[in-house]
């Protein structure tokens, strides 16, 4: 069941961490040009001439892109810091990056530098790239096996209602403005001193401190605060049968687990996932977004009203997805919303297309946007994480992690990158790529990937080791 220690701790790790990952995903889209215009007048007064637009372009896309690449960094971090500081560490130590940029940022423009902005999106990327990956991984390892699911999606949860905050903050009216944007950009830092000053008062991952660090006293005491009772034998118990089961494999570095046959398939789902879910198009369809309103006559100072509705829709889906990812499962959702996405790109294509010539498509085009990002958030947005925490056991963990998250933030920054270009050379059917990139994860889904719901990661790893073409050793009492 779930306990109050176990809400809380989901609730101020996903909110100090998960949250200001889609809060800074989205926080420079609205005040982009008074950014931008600040660069300018920055650039002016220091060289006594206009910066040329080209050196502009090179400085603003810096500006976006900075942020993914950081994340890769921060992936990078995640398996020798989860090793020597524990997740509960990790997360408390990140917060300090987090801090550290918000100060500069905030900052920013009294101290008339631009060069600061980027250096701290870089910052903001490495503390999202720990978040990203250390916060699935926490919550996961904390939670009884019939609520793993639903506390999985939670850290997704708040990455849209991060997403959302940023755009309804970032309205003109609020602090999207020549006055508000450097208040707009600090304000990140606050759920990081929120965490900083809660978090210490929860335990630490129970897997954590009796695998890895062989304390089985903490462990139980962990565990009996998570679950708010004294019996708690049959999870102690199920972790020492993890941990003999291991004993044979010892501890898992990226390149050993690359190499190790017996989890080759749940490597090779977890990078079919993590690109699939990246590379499926939806910071396209995000960043097409405003445009495809535009031409079906949304004026253009309402546009911002409808991209926080969308934002709204993401929330509401991804917390839907918490809710049915117990019973439904977690492949289901996945091939459904994979389905789903591929379907709206089809569409999408085709009403693109044929805007100018058939009245109505337009409007045919704003619901292939809806639908597309109601099918993301059910599955390709949340499920990937929850995935890796069950696909693998306690000593491969923190280096899936790190290759799922290297993964996921190589595709965020191509997409990134690429995009502009694929659009301007196939202008809408450069959704046709998207739409094929969904159907082949669905695929490969549909054959490869088991269903994880209810089961322990032991009962999962044996179910992959049969894919695997691999014996686990099973030590009898």
């Amino acid at each position: 069941k779930m306990t109050l220690s176990l809400a809380l701790v989901a609730l101020i790790s996903a909110f100090g961490s998960s949250f200001q990952y889609g809060y800074n995903v989205s926080v420079i889209n609205s005040p982009a040009p008074y950014m931008q215009d600040f660069y300018n007048r920055t650039y002016l007064d220091r060289t006594g001439a206009p910066m040329d637009s080209g050196f502009q372009t090179l400085l603003w896309s810096l500006t976006v892109s900075m942020f993914p690449l950081g994340g890769l960094f921060g992936s990078l971090m995640v398996w020798p810091m989860v090793n020597n500081c524990g997740r509960k560490g990790t997360l408390l130590i990140n917060n300090l990056f987090s801090i550290a940029a918000a100060i500069l940022m905030g900052t920013s423009e009294i101290a008339k530098t631009f060069e600061v902005i980027i250096l701290s999106r870089v910052v903001m990327g490495i503390f999202a790239g720990l978040a990203s990956n250390v916060v699935p991984m926490f919550l996961g390892e904390m939670s009884p096996k019939n609520l793993r699911g639903a506390i999985g999606v939670v850290p997704q949860l708040f990455i849209t209602i991060g997403i959302l905050a940023a755009q309804i903050l970032g309205l003109n009216s609020i602090l999207g403005n020549v006055k508000g944007w450097p208040v707009l950009l600090g304000l990140t830092g606050i759920p990081s001193l929120i965490q900083l000053l809660t978090l210490p008062f929860f335990p630490e991952s129970p897997r954590y401190l009796l695998i890895q660090k062989g304390n089985e006293e903490q462990a139980r005491r962990a565990l009996q605060r998570l679950r708010g009772q004294e019996d708690v034998d049959d999870e102690i118990e199920e972790m020492y049968q993890e941990d003999r089961s291991e004993k044979e494999e010892g501890q898992f570095s990226v390149l050993s687990l690359c190499t190790f046959r017996g989890l080759r398939w749940q490597l090779i789902s977890i990078i079919v996932m993590m690109m699939g879910q990246q590379l499926s198009g939806v910071n396209g369809v995000f960043y097409y977004a405003n445009r495809i309103f535009e031409s079906a006559g949304v004026a253009s100072s309402s546009i911002q009203y409808v991209t926080v509705s969308i934002g709204v829709i993401n929330v509401v889906m991804t917390s839907l997805a918490v809710f049915i990812v117990e019973s439904l499962g977690r492949r289901i959702l996945l091939l459904a919303g994979f389905l789903l996405c591929s379907a709206s790109c089809a569409v999408l294509t085709l009403a693109l297309n044929l805007q100018f010539t058939v009245s109505w498509m337009s409007y045919l085009s704003i619901a292939c946007v809806i639908l597309y990002i109601i099918g993301h958030a059910i599955g390709p947005s949340p499920i990937p994480a929850v995935m890796i925490t069950e696909m693998f056991l306690q000593s491969s963990r923190p280096a899936a992690f790190m290759v799922g998250g290297s993964v996921h933030w190589l595709s965020n920054f191509t997409v990134g990158l690429v995009f502009l270009y694929m659009e301007a050379g196939l202008g809408p059917y450069s959704f046709l790529i998207f739409c094929a990139i969904c159907l082949a994860t669905m695929v490969y889904i549909f054959f490869i990937v088991p269903e994880t719901k209810n089961k322990t990661f032991m009962e999962i790893n044996r179910i992959m080791a049969k894919r695997n073409k691999v014996e686990i050793q099973e030590s009898k009492e």
